[in-house]
């Protein structure tokens, strides 16, 4: 019984880290891609590598800081998405010094 009281944490942290919706931002126009992640809070963006088209790439994108850790800011970065080569969204990043 113990094992399953230390184990049922860990089972519910898993359960949430799979439940972020995931979204390819080239099938999507920047108006779509931003509503889903306002939408969701957090969602992940994949888009192919402007460098090389036959790598993915993605990373974790936000509403607002508040789906960032302590440590971190929203700062704005940009994802290609079918209309335009630079939409706006914000991404969680490390805090520099006492600007968070």
């Amino acid at each position: 019984m113990r094992r399953l009281a230390a184990l049922l944490p860990a089972l519910l942290l898993a359960g949430e880290a799979s439940a972020i919706s995931r979204y390819q931002t080239t099938s999507m126009s920047c108006a779509r891609v931003q509503a889903a992640v306002k939408n969701d809070g957090a969602a992940i963006l994949r888009y192919a590598a402007p460098d090389n088209p036959s790598l993915q790439r993605y990373d974790r994108y936000v509403r607002d800081r508040s789906f960032c850790s302590s440590t971190q800011r929203a700062d704005i970065k940009s994802v290609p998405a079918a209309d335009t080569r630079n939409c706006p969204v914000r991404k969680c990043v490390r805090a520099s010094g006492g600007n968070r």
